[in-house]
């Protein structure tokens, strides 16, 4: 095949497994780059009065590196293990709509590359700035984001992005839904899925409810920005707790969208290499279902301090603590499926023992931001930093790295190098308490969060020191993973079909699996396939099976994608023709999508 067919093919693809491939790489650069805005962060902060940034640099570092690791890297990273690792767990040929699924994947990938872009598009927009990246925080509070604060367009790129980014998770949203509902094999009950399938049903859920809440906040603040409405600004009737309002009813479910996937790997790597059944599996299910639920009733807890009262304050304070109960019965559960199984130390093992190890320090400073007194204590300080990093790091990205050691050599045929994972783990494990825990100090000691420098008499430059060294530290053992990777393209073990004698479907096929996933559709008699007797369609030696038709390729997806970020160059640049231009890429791309000839 020459290289253009190769690029096309890829281009084209509507293949769940190529996409989760897709997926993978793409947010994985975007979690680098989110890595390296973070050392930029902790080299400024690394000693008092420092001047390896400008404060405006800064505060585009910090917004970025949050953005970028929330929906630009963590949430991408999820759903390459739903695209490549749900349809094979429920026994599917592929998803429900390939060709959606394909659109949600360019559509993420334009999205970021157009938030991104404002680093390099500051001479078009202000001469003699290197960037106009946004820069009023992550979170975007009003009033910060208005015209009068930030008139530049910085908050434009912000708010388009993310406009972008949310269609992308609302097309894989409906469609994970439809997949995990429609698709499941014959005698795949709901309570035979495995907890990953289970864990991705859920988010779905939360992405489908929660990403229309932000939306709504940005279409807002979009009126404000371009058309001078006044939805968040007081003087002229409008309230920027609003905002608040709005991106914290979004924001309290996105950390269970971030969290709850790493929670279901956990949940299928502890059973493979303890070599017993997960503990109260249907306890487990049914607490993720209910943090799901929950997740919608604590959202103020992030708005203790702007005086909603005693009522609302109680309220919150109770459903924040209450939250912490189905999350504590996933704990317990994880340990009893450890308690007397035969552990296999493993790097994917490590990973998932330092996730709940991480991830209950992280809960438990969370339960302390439950009390309205401590909160207004620790709610603007370092204290919060280290919070949503034990939770966000040490739960999330130490899952998605299990899931990479435990998944890769499905993915790909080949073993990732123990030798190396484990060193991987080590330093990572190491560099992320070193960097993290001393931030809990620095904040009760009294240092703020979002400022750029600090004076030497709050007395916290040694913390602030350990923090930064225990920064790098993560970013030598990301590069170790890195060579792991590449090392094992050509050197790595060969997998075979089942090399962790796993319980799930997915290991009863070849690694990495066929384009149409199964020779013949599993019949499922258990909710451990692998481990007790399943009814599998018996194939006959030298039988010649049936041809098994698979979608084929279709280029319209990413047209269709490429006309939203076309579409936002209007707003951006204050040139209409871009919103012609950019609807009519669109409705071609729909229209030819909708009659594409089905062909295999």
């Amino acid at each position: 095949m020459s290289r253009l067919k190769r690029l096309m093919s890829w281009l084209t693809t509507t293949d769940h497994k190529r996409i989760g491939l897709l997926y993978f790489y793409t947010a994985f650069v975007f979690f680098l780059v989110g890595g390296l805005e973070a050392l930029f962060i902790r080299a400024q902060l690394a000693q008092p009065d420092g001047h390896v940034v400008s404060a405006e640099t800064f505060n585009q570092l910090f917004t970025m590196h949050g953005t970028t690791m929330v929906f630009l890297a963590l949430m991408p990273l999820t759903a390459s293990f739903f695209n490549y690792i749900v349809p094979l767990q429920i026994g599917a040929r592929d998803v429900a709509f390939p060709r959606l699924n394909a659109f949600s994947y360019w559509v993420f990938v334009l999205g970021a590359l157009l938030m991104n872009a404002s680093w390099f598009t500051g001479p078009l927009f202000h001469a003699g700035r290197l960037n106009v990246a946004p820069d009023a925080g992550w979170f975007g509070y009003a009033n910060l984001t208005s015209r009068q604060y930030s008139p530049g367009p910085n908050i434009d790129f912000w708010l388009l992005g993310l406009q972008i980014l949310g269609v992308s998770s609302l097309a894989a949203g409906f469609n994970f839904i439809v997949t995990i509902l429609n698709l499941r094999a014959p005698g795949m009950k709901m309570m035979r899925l495995p907890v990953f399938s289970w864990m991705t049903l859920v988010t779905s859920f939360l992405i489908i409810t929660a990403f229309p809440v932000i939306t709504v906040a940005l279409v807002l603040l979009m009126f404000d920005r371009f058309f001078g409405t006044h939805f968040y600004l007081t003087s002229a009737g409008g309230d920027p707790v609003l905002w608040q309002h709005l991106f914290w009813i979004f924001g309290h479910p996105e950390v269970y969208i971030l969290i709850l996937p790493a929670m279901g790997i956990v949940s299928e790597v502890l059973p493979t290499f303890a070599r017993k059944p997960l503990f109260g599996y249907t306890v487990v299910v049914y607490s993720g279902v209910l943090i799901g639920f929950m997740g919608w009733g604590v959202w103020s807890h992030h708005m203790f301090s702007v005086g909603l009262g005693p009522i609302a304050d109680s309220v919150f304070s109770a459903t924040t603590m209450l939250i912490a109960v189905p999350t504590g019965v996933k704990i317990f559960n994880w340990l009893a499926t450890l308690w007397g199984g035969q552990l296999r130390f493993t790097t994917a093992m490590l990973f998932a023992i330092g996730f709940i190890a991480l991830f209950t320090i992280g809960g438990l400073s969370g339960v302390t931001h439950a009390s309205p007194p401590a909160d207004l204590q620790q709610t603007d300080t370092y204290y919060v930093v280290a919070h949503i990093h034990y939770v966000l790091f040490g739960g999330t990205i130490f899952g998605l790295f299990a899931g990479m050691y435990y998944w890769w050599p499905k993915m790909t045929g080949r073993l990732l190098s123990e030798t190396l994972g484990k060193w991987h783990f080590a330093l990572v494990f190491v560099g992320m308490n070193l960097a993290f825990f001393p931030m809990h100090l620095i904040g009760l000691l009294g240092m703020p969060r979002r400022i750029y420098t600090y004076s030497p008499d709050l007395g916290v430059s040694t913390l602030n020191l350990v923090s930064t060294i225990g920064a790098f530290l993560i970013g030598v053992g990301v590069l170790v993973f890195i060579w792991n990777v590449w090392r094992t393209r050509t050197r790595g073990q060969t997998a075979g079909n089942d090399p962790w004698g796993g319980a799930t479907l997915e290991w009863t096929i070849s690694s990495p699996p066929p384009v149409h996933n199964f020779d013949v559709i599993p019949t499922v008699a258990s909710r451990l396939p692998r481990w007790t007797k399943t009814q599998l369609k018996a194939i006959p030696e030298g039988a010649k099976l049936a041809e098994i038709h698979v979608p084929g390729g279709s280029i319209w997806p990413l047209v269709t994608a490429l006309g939203l970020p076309v579409l936002a160059l209007a707003p951006l640049s204050h040139r209409l023709p871009f919103a012609f231009v950019g609807a009519t890429i669109i409705l071609l791309g729909i229209f030819r999508w909708a009659f594409e000839p089905f062909e295999a």
